[in-house]
């Protein structure tokens, strides 16, 4: 394992730690579709009660470009995939959204920022 991937796997529960704390419920982590990929966390927020659809970015350095690492590619592959979970689940009337939580882990400690309706497609 590359600690790069390492890295990601770190920042993921992280994530989904911090999601609990912010009462998010965790449907599922690292789900695949076919040929689309996967959804880093599918989650439901309590308090809004919409499907949320999370792409986890993780650095050694900072999370300012984090919302950027999400490029149009990227955020049309989620796009399908969560089409894709939604028709599998049945939650076609469901509201949903896509966020995105960039995390920062170096030796000076650990950082999360959570980007809410990062992208609308």
């Amino acid at each position: 394992m590359t600690s790069d991937h390492k890295l990601g796997k770190e920042g993921e529960k992280l994530a989904c730690e911090y999601l609990k704390k912010i009462d998010f419920s965790i449907l599922k982590q690292n789900w695949h579709s076919g040929k689309y990929g996967e959804i880093d966390i599918i989650a439901k927020d309590i308090a809004t009660k919409e499907l949320v659809f999370i792409e986890v970015k993780s650095r050694a350095t900072n999370t300012n470009d984090a919302k950027e690492l999400v490029t149009k590619k990227k955020q049309q592959q989620l796009y399908k995939l969560a089409k894709s979970f939604i028709f599998l689940n049945n939650s076609e009337n469901c509201a949903c959204r896509f966020d995105v939580i960039a995390i920062r882990i170096n030796k000076e400690g650990k950082a999360i920022e959570h980007i809410k309706n990062a992208f609308y497609l």
